[in-house]
């Protein structure tokens, strides 16, 4: 029984865990940047805090593994993996991109409509981007930056949040509170932890709400679907589309 309750209280505390790593990893990233460069913004930016995701995603992968075996599952059960469903995978991913898309998307721009009115797409300049956070590198050291961020964040963070947020969170709560419930809670955490890659102030507000939408739709997603691989390729999809343009900074820096 005491083994039951310790499994059901990591549903809550494995993706809290995942935020105050991410937080801590975001700071520590911020501390090493403001060593080279002093007037860096914090957080840093986004190509930095995926570096800093490395260690954080093989952590919560190595901890998710263990608890699901504990729960008598693997991660390949749980993700759904099978070679001979690859080719659908990839298809059922980009139409979840493709439906998911639009809502986030819409979730952001209402945002900051409620923040700067009129000038919502004006404004859009200067929320998501903060010229003061991209610190002064040398053009090499970017470039070495940009492809470890294209090559290790997209094919690891994609499937270790999927694993954490949907397969473990929602799916373990599912067994205890309403399923609509689970959805919510595993989103609401999943969106807490994007406060880390916000660039500015405002941007927080619309990160949070942006990725609670793209977590909802995941949490139904995964429960219609009942397996883990086309979100996992939707959200790689996105994460590699986040990560491709750090390979330009080192030419717009020459």
């Amino acid at each position: 029984m005491s083994e039951q309750r310790t499994i059901s209280g990591w549903a809550i505390g494995l993706p809290l865990l995942r935020v105050a790593s991410v937080a801590a990893a975001s700071a520590l990233a911020w501390l090493v940047i403001s060593a080279v460069d002093p007037g860096v913004a914090f957080p840093p930016p986004a190509v930095i805090a995926v570096i800093a995701m490395l260690p954080v995603n093989i952590v919560c992968l190595i901890l998710v593994a263990r608890l699901l075996r504990r729960d008598g599952r693997t991660l390949r059960e749980v993700l759904g993996y099978e070679p001979r469903r690859i080719g659908r995978d990839v298809l059922w991913g980009l139409l979840w991109v493709a439906v998911m898309y639009l809502p986030f998307a819409g979730a952001i721009i209402l945002v900051v409509w409620l923040q700067h009115g009129n000038q919502v797409f004006v404004a859009m300049e200067t929320v998501f981007f903060d010229p003061s956070s991209i610190p002064s590198l040398d053009p090499v050291f970017w470039s070495v930056i940009a492809v470890v961020a294209v090559l290790t964040f997209a094919p690891l963070n994609a499937p270790v949040e999927e694993l954490v947020y949907r397969g473990y969170s929602q799916g373990m709560l599912s067994r205890r509170v309403p399923t609509a419930f689970a959805i919510v809670v595993s989103a609401a955490i999943f969106a807490v932890q994007h406060v880390w890659y916000a660039p500015s102030p405002d941007a927080v507000v619309a990160f949070v709400c942006a990725f609670f939408v793209w977590g909802v739709g995941s949490g139904v997603i995964y429960r219609l679907q009942g397996r883990l691989m086309p979100l996992v390729f939707a959200h790689g999809l996105v994460n590699l589309g986040f990560t491709l343009p750090a390979l330009a900074i080192p030419f717009l820096l020459t």
